[in-house]
């Protein structure tokens, strides 16, 4: 495909920065490498959604979409790069922009490197969740230029916040959900390609009672793969497949709780498990670390299910069992730490990105040795 003349003209913003930040209290020594913002400053003063990943070449590339406000027909989606220890300004790569009249907002950018092919940037357009649909365009190299942006077919979205993963056959499997397609139901399912993205096949999956969104894909050493969501219900409902995707258990109960917010989770090279999430005890449970709003310094500091804090690893050996491992943030904000994207690099380490009070994205590197 040719290069979009978005790419050719792109627009460059925020000053590339590498200015650590403080490390939360009472993280084990040596688990957090380094914590850092992506940038110091950008003309989107609302941002979300972040994703990140490694490229064929070792280069480590993050996303998000940035505008005045999630939801604004203003928000686009910006690509920066870790190059020689610091991030790149940002570059918009993708708009809304249908015709002279009309622009629409995107939404929730995933980026994905096959194992053969250029580098992949999933996003959605649409005036809102329930009516949005998916594009993807690519780069052939490490996220500097991109092509023209197409769009999925009917009924595909695309991996809708969280990485797909790619079997040893070369099959593609996204996570992917709609909301509110009907009533108010949320309602998870697959995307599986066998062509390298070319194109799709939908795997529905029953809700087991639970309004879940967004899955994260853990792949076991027995072949197994298991998804882990986003719910109403204050709980993180999981499923399995033994097939490689093809049909899927109805969704369960987990021994998991977190809040309405977006979560992710990876298979480490050791087969250890990570899930990164805003961790509850229980269904509706306060946030750990909660003080009155005069110590906080925050009025009415958030306290349900949407209060995104604190955000935690924690680590499994099977996907069933899980120990909170680190607490990345546990001071109380207004819009919290949230939509976490978790990786690791050929080197070992662990990258996680995340809404900081929807006004930076942050960069953590953890040593999962030390977990």
């Amino acid at each position: 495909m040719g290069f979009h003349p978005i790419a050719a003209t792109a627009m460059l913003a925020g000053t590339l920065v590498f200015a650590a930040v403080g490390v939360p209290q009472g993280v084990p020594s040596g688990v957090v490498l380094q914590s850092e913002f992506l940038y110091d400053h950008g003309p989107y003063p609302s941002v979300h959604a972040s994703t990140l990943v490694e490229t064929t070449s070792g280069q480590l590339v993050a996303a998000w979409f940035g505008g005045t406000e999630e939801g604004n027909a203003d928000v686009a989606i910006w690509v920066a790069r870790l190059e020689q220890g610091r991030w790149t300004s940002s570059v918009k790569v993708a708009d809304g922009v249908q015709d002279a009249r009309t622009r629409y907002p995107t939404w929730n950018p995933v980026l994905f490197q096959p194992t053969q092919g250029p580098l992949l940037l999933f996003y959605k357009v649409g005036p809102s969740p329930r009516e949005w649909w998916g594009m993807v365009t690519s780069s052939a190299d490490d996220g500097r230029t991109w092509s023209a942006p197409r769009r999925l077919p009917d009924g595909i979205l695309g991996p809708i916040k969280n990485k797909p993963v790619q079997l040893a056959d070369g099959t593609i499997v996204a996570g992917s959900s709609t909301e509110a397609v009907q009533g108010d139901a949320w309602r998870v399912h697959v995307e599986r390609s066998r062509d390298g993205g070319q194109s799709w096949e939908k795997v529905a999956i029953a809700d087991g009672g639970f309004n879940a969104i967004q899955p994260g894909i853990l792949q076991h050493a027995d072949g197994r793969l298991q998804l882990l969501c986003r719910s109403k219900e204050g709980h993180v409902p999981t499923t399995w497949s033994s097939d490689g995707g093809r049909t899927w258990g109805p969704l369960a109960q987990s021994d998991l709780f977190g809040v309405n917010s977006g979560l992710d989770a990876v298979t480490l090279r050791d087969g250890r498990h990570l899930l990164v999430y805003n961790y509850r005890d229980r269904p509706g449970g306060v946030p750990e670390n909660y003080r009155p709003d005069t110590l906080t310094g925050i009025r009415n500091p958030p306290t349900g299910p949407r209060a995104r804090w604190p955000l935690v690893v924690s680590v499994s050996r099977d996907g069933i069992a899980w120990t909170r491992a680190v607490t990345l943030e546990s001071e109380p904000i207004k819009d919290g730490y949230a939509y976490p994207a978790i990786v690791q690099t050929r080197d070992g380490k662990v990258h996680v990105t995340y809404t900081f009070n929807r006004e930076k994205i942050k960069h953590v590197v953890i040593d999962p040795a030390k977990l």
